[in-house]
């Protein structure tokens, strides 16, 4: 059974997992908030020992096809574009590699013509002698055209709904093929089925309640487990940071809520992955680091070319989809516009160090290809 039939009875009908998973995220008291943050660090430590995993992300291309209004790669918004070519994204991988990264998630906004199944494929197979783990965040795709990113060397798909509710996710999505609510719902699945050993799934806070986001989430965490058994499943609730176009949260959620999520969900899924991202303030994610948190990005750039300035000479502009010259204010850095603002500006050393002072263990490669090999 397909995950949209559940979500669609979600209101009438939640299984008892979900249920204890809400009560779980209802208000609670600092006393037993605390009790639950001790329970979320026991099980944290039981599933994955001191260990945190630790990834960037590499931004392949800033085109797209779609009209998100929370979005900097919104296609209605006039920002400065590239797509790298396969040269510059080694560059950029060998950027991150020399950091000590081994895991990379490759990130693109949707646009078929300038990210096609080759490109990503190729992307892969030039970056697979630097990295061991090689995941994607793209447009959804059709499990076919997964097959060939998946024989490149890629392990990990990342596709977050953004919404779980239908009425605002097409209030949020104008135009472009974003727009069909199920088929990136199933996306998950249909990379399954084409070989991929790690999904990661989430939504993004701040255009829905995030108790109600937080709900559909854990349904969707459930179907995964019960149907993709036999691949890694992480999660990830990041919040809404600004970007170009100005969108402004319609629902706000507090530290203290997102820590609340962080324990509940732990405690649900005692092995579950949960990411946090750069988007978050350092003082918050070291917090969350000791309580639940697994995998965490270190000094990300969210604009292709970021790390190295590479792609420059092919930048151009969009004026509502329409490529343009670029044009450069005096002030302005002449790179591609980045998708938001990140929080936590520290350096990866910066990172590994403080986690080290915790009393945690960084870890830069948890998997190889070779462990596959006949």
């Amino acid at each position: 059974m397909s995950f949209i039939e559940t979500l669609d009875n979600l209101a009438l009908k939640k299984s008892e997992l979900v249920e204890r998973f809400e009560n779980l995220i209802a208000p609670k008291s600092d006393q037993a908030l605390e009790a639950m943050a001790q329970a979320s660090r026991s099980l944290t430590r039981q599933n994955f020992g001191r260990t945190m995993r630790l990834f960037a992300p590499l931004y392949l291309s800033n085109e797209c096809i779609n009209n998100c209004r929370y979005c900097g790669f919104s296609r209605d918004n006039p920002i400065l574009r590239v797509t790298l070519d396969v040269d510059e994204v080694v560059a950029e991988g060998q950027h991150l590699a020399h950091q000590g990264f081994r895991q990379i998630l490759l990130v693109a906004g949707e646009h078929p013509k300038f990210v096609s199944r080759d490109y990503l494929a190729e992307c892969v197979r030039a970056l697979a002698p630097d990295f061991s783990s090689i995941s994607i965040e793209v447009g959804p795709m059709e499990t076919e055209d997964y097959v060939p990113v998946v024989e490149a060397g890629a392990e990990g798909l990342v596709v977050y709904q953004e919404t779980y509710n239908r009425g605002i996710y097409a209030e949020m999505h104008t135009a472009g093929p974003k727009r069909d609510f199920n088929f990136r719902l199933d996306c998950a699945e249909r990379g399954y089925a084409a070989g991929f050993r790690r999904l990661g799934i989430g939504a993004l806070i701040g255009l829905s309640r995030w108790q109600d986001e937080a709900i559909a989430l854990a349904a969707h965490l459930e179907h995964l487990f019960k149907h993709c058994w036999q691949a890694q499943i992480t999660v990830s609730v990041p919040r809404l940071r600004p970007a170009v176009g100005g969108f402004r949260p319609l629902f706000s959620m507090t530290d203290r809520e997102l820590a609340q999520l962080v324990c509940a969900l732990r405690i649900t899924f005692p092995q579950l992955g949960i990411v946090l991202s750069t988007r978050e303030r350092a003082p918050l994610r070291d917090s969350l680091a000791l309580i639940g948190v697994t995998m965490m990005s270190a000094g990300s750039h969210t604009e292709p070319g970021g790390y190295t300035r590479r792609g420059r000479e092919h930048l151009h502009q969009t004026v509502r989809g329409r490529i343009v010259a670029p044009e450069y204010h005096d002030d302005e850095d002449q790179l591609a516009t980045a998708q938001f603002e990140i929080s936590d500006e520290r350096s990866p050393a910066e990172i590994a160090a403080v986690l080290r002072r915790r009393g945690l263990e960084p870890v830069w490669k948890d998997w190889d290809q070779a462990l596959c090999g006949a």
